[in-house]
């Protein structure tokens, strides 16, 4: 039996290949890996004693030849195929173990054009290709995370067909992110990202415990290992709607750095945001905008979660708290609780991968964009356009009311007084009637929207909406602007002597 061995990462490679040696193969293999192995005293063939060939054009070919493809595809059970590898002087291999040039680390290392075309490996993933093709005969391994699991295939001779096809499906797997990831970088680098073909791939994290209803299955792919390194179940397990709340709930409570942010969501949108001085006290304060929609909802917390913390926490049903950590004694408190489900991200602070591109499902295909970014210095660099100006604490609620805004469903209004978010209306038909229905819900829920700030993540049409929230008692107001009235909006600010900012960057989301 041989072994074909040519790795680019060399994690485990001369365990695995003495462990290969024990089993009775023969090993070959190419450049690097040859010498690692014979440094580390690995009896190994180069191979260019099987090409008969040199190694040549600066390494670009040097196992793209009938000897190594011709051992990895001909049909061991067909008759003609042996014949013929015989007459050839074409001998078995019968163990393929390749991974690619690092081309992800290349592109983030240099912008050297000709550095990068040198890195995109060509004589990998063909025997790649060729070894998974031909399964059935041929082990295929990509992965070091493999090389344990194939050792005792092969000891307890449990190398079975199910188990070389799988091998085979990560194989293709991986060739095929590869291309993926070489397509999108030339696109990239050429055609703005938006060449003829886009490729998103993603590793799979986890199955969820169905989709969006019971009757869907559903998985959580990632990318770059984002929620591998960043997603830790700690107690229950996430379903599609999780992962999807607790998206939202993480966008809008990690966007104001080191501070002290809490967000509730349900179904998607937010139900309380707030900003204190402790995390104990943003959690009360963002319960108390909608604690009949909390109920069962899902809290994003900017910080670790304290034993006091989870006691206030554990007073009414919640489905899902994520956070950056939870302190052992936090987990005790939720210990009794059957439903909660509780995601930690194993830090002090959240963290957001920000993703350079955005995608959604359409029937038949998807829409791709850039990804939008709410930056802090589009509220601090807005431009006042009333007489009047926003006092230290109203601007600061008209940087909360702008973010939560920009990252809930259009139409939406936000209200927000003494850093906590008092009313918000999201998702509706018509601007004036989601800020009527926020004013509407914070008089239910007996809250005093006097004196508070008011964004919009789209200009006003009409002055209509600014005389409705004078009526309210709203002090401030942030919208992009861009309104063909914009000049009626600015003049019914300054009739009811509210402070009005145009940021001129309009954040729509649907």
């Amino acid at each position: 039996m041989r072994a074909l061995l040519s790795v680019s990462d060399k994690e485990g490679i001369v365990e695995f290949a003495a462990s290969l040696i024990e089993l009775g193969f023969e090993i070959i293999s190419t450049g690097g890996t040859f010498k690692k192995l014979t440094d580390a005293k690995i009896k190994a063939i180069e191979i260019d004693e099987i090409t008969k060939f040199p190694e040549c054009f600066e390494g670009r070919v040097k196992t793209l030849n009938p000897y190594v493809h011709g051992g990895i595809l001909y049909k061991r059970g067909v008759q003609a195929h042996t014949k013929q590898a015989q007459e050839l002087g074409v001998e078995a291999i019968d163990l393929v173990c390749v991974n690619l040039y690092p081309f992800k680390a290349t592109i983030e290392r240099t912008d050297d054009f000709e550095e990068i075309i040198e890195n995109i490996d060509i004589g990998g993933p063909t025997m790649v290709r060729s070894a998974a093709k031909n399964f059935q005969d041929v082990i295929i391994v990509t992965s070091h995370l493999d090389y344990h699991s194939v050792i005792d295939a092969l000891k307890n001779q449990e190398d079975s067909f199910e188990f070389r096809r799988n091998l085979m499906i990560k194989a293709f797997e991986h060739t095929a992110a590869y291309d993926a990831m070489i397509a999108n970088y030339m696109n990239k680098r050429f055609h703005d990202g938006f060449g003829d073909y886009q490729f998103i791939a993603g590793k799979k994290a986890f199955q969820t415990r169905y989709g969006e209803n019971p009757h869907q299955r559903g998985a959580l792919y990632e990318f770059d290992n984002y929620f591998t390194n960043h997603f830790k179940q700690l107690k229950g397990e996430a379903s599609f709607n999780n992962i999807n709340d607790v998206n939202g709930a993480l966008k809008i409570a990690s966007s104001f750095g080191d501070e002290n942010a809490v967000c509730i969501v349900k179904h998607g949108n937010p139900c309380g945001f707030a900003i204190k001085s402790t995390l104990i006290e943003s959690y009360e304060e963002a319960l108390k905008c909608d604690p009949v929609s909390a109920f069962g909802g899902v809290v994003a917390i900017n910080g670790v979660v304290t034993q006091e913390l989870a006691t206030k926490m554990n007073e009414i049903f919640l489905e899902v708290i994520i956070a950056a950590d939870f302190e052992p004694e936090a987990l005790e408190v939720f210990e009794s609780k059957k439903r909660i489900k509780l995601f930690a991200q194993g830090g002090k602070k959240l963290i957001m991968s920000h993703d350079t591109h955005d995608f959604k499902h359409v029937d038949g295909g998807f829409v791709y964009q850039n990804s939008d970014c709410i930056c802090d210095n589009e509220v601090h660099n807005a431009h006042q356009k009333s007489t009047l100006k926003a006092s230290p604490q109203e601007k600061k609620d008209l940087e909360i009311a702008w973010k939560v805004a920009g990252l809930t469903k259009s139409n939406c209004v936000v209200y927000v007084k003494n850093s906590a978010m008092v009313a918000v209306g999201m998702g509706m038909t018509s601007r004036v009637d989601a800020a009527q229905c926020a004013l509407k819900k914070a008089k239910a829920m007996g809250l005093d929207v006097s004196g508070s700030a008011m964004a919009s993540e789209a200009f006003f049409p009409f002055r209509d909406s600014i005389d409705a929230a004078a009526q309210a008692g709203v002090k401030a107001i942030i919208e992009p602007g861009g309104s063909i009235r914009d000049d009626e909006v600015i003049q019914a600010a300054n009739e009811h002597g509210i402070a009005l900012y145009f940021t001129t960057v309009r954040h729509f989301l649907h």
